[in-house]
């Protein structure tokens, strides 16, 4: 499953997998407790493949961050918890990514990218690119 499936909804802890729209909104799972939820379009959603990390030069996609992670911790989940000190979260990101703005990139932001890629790899999601871009590096290899 891509990033384009997996929403932040404001005001909800954790992460959501779309299901389905209906004609007012759209109805979502829960990946903590797998509750379904009726999501109106007045709520504030974010798409995680639609959300970005400020870097000194240039604004990283979330799915490259996540890649990132997942190579450092050679597939598993963090080192850190979302749960640790505001220092020792922004070491860990910026050993992920070095060269991340520290002015606009809060430890709430990395305490959220954290919990997000933990959430996530717990429930098996661990192929972060879109199809269509996973069938085009295939073409280009071939």
């Amino acid at each position: 499953m891509s990033l384009n499936k997996i929403l932040s909804i404001a005001g909800k802890p954790g992460l959501f997998k779309l299901l389905t729209q209906t004609r007012s909104g759209f109805v979502a799972e829960s990946l903590l407790d797998g509750k379904k939820v009726t999501v109106s379009f007045k709520n504030n959603v974010s798409v995680l493949s639609e959300i970005a990390i400020y870097t000194l030069e240039e604004e990283v996609p979330l799915k490259e961050v996540f890649e990132k992670i997942k190579a450092k911790e050679e597939g598993g989940k963090t080192a850190v918890s979302h749960k640790d000190d505001k220092i020792k979260l922004e070491e860990y990101l910026f050993e992920v990514l070095p060269n991340y703005d520290e002015d606009r990139v809060y430890a709430s932001d990395i305490k959220k990218i954290v919990q997000w890629y933990n959430l996530l790899h717990e429930h098996g999601i661990t192929e972060y690119a879109d199809v269509e871009e996973t069938e085009e590096a295939s073409k280009e290899k071939e």
